[in-house]
């Protein structure tokens, strides 16, 4: 059984998509061991809590510096024996110390098609403003593995999404989950899980 642990920021529409394929057995031999959220007032937890999941805060602010920081979340990961860690709309800068310790063992989920549209500063709506603003007539979502950059890693699944005329960055963002992220990112829990993916020379590979 692969024990994952999922962090988010915000409503927490990803773990939803989770918990449900999970239920579904789309996500096949897998457990939600705990939500981790760095804002107390989350709605994921509230998710997390109608899922009967344990869930907990742990907010980097509270704690003197990005070690201390680091320690805790490594030691909740540890606390529930952790296999895997998703990043769900996870509004933090990783420490190094998280990174290292679970290399290869976290993965994210964008709303682009990573190397376009991500780095610092491309979060939620602004992603979504970028593309159109660039004038793209296709976006999507990828899944990747989390390295020490931003937006960077092995990328493991992309999916790609039409634009449209006349898309607000709210529309946009809305396509983009129930076409892309909502499919890709269980999709991938799944392959991890039942151990089809691997990196090889820092790509990765589903067999």
């Amino acid at each position: 059984m692969q024990k994952i642990a999922v962090c988010v920021s915000g409503g927490g529409t990803n773990l939803q998509a989770i918990i449900d394929s999970i239920a579904d057995g789309t996500i096949k031999n897998t457990e939600i061991a705990v939500v981790i959220s760095n804002k107390a007032n989350a709605f994921a937890l509230e998710r997390a809590k109608k899922a009967n999941i344990s869930s907990i805060c742990i907010n980097p602010k509270e704690y003197a510096d990005k070690k201390q920081f680091a320690a805790a979340m490594i030691d909740t990961f540890k606390e529930y024996n952790i296999d895997l860690v998703v990043f769900a709309g996870y509004l933090v800068v990783v420490p190094d110390e998280i990174i290292k310790e679970y290399r290869n063992r976290i993965i994210n989920i964008h709303p682009s098609l990573i190397p376009a549209h991500c780095g610092m500063g491309y979060y939620g709506l602004k992603v979504h403003e970028s593309v159109l603003a660039a004038g793209n007539k296709v976006t999507g979502a990828t899944v990747h593995f989390v390295d020490e950059e931003a937006d960077h890693g092995p990328i493991i699944l992309q999916k790609a999404v039409e634009v449209q005329e006349g898309d607000t960055p709210e529309i946009l963002q809305k396509r983009v989950m129930e076409e892309a992220e909502w499919k890709i990112l269980p999709m991938a829990i799944n392959l991890i899980g039942e151990g089809k993916v691997y990196i090889k020379d820092n790509i990765a590979h589903i067999s």
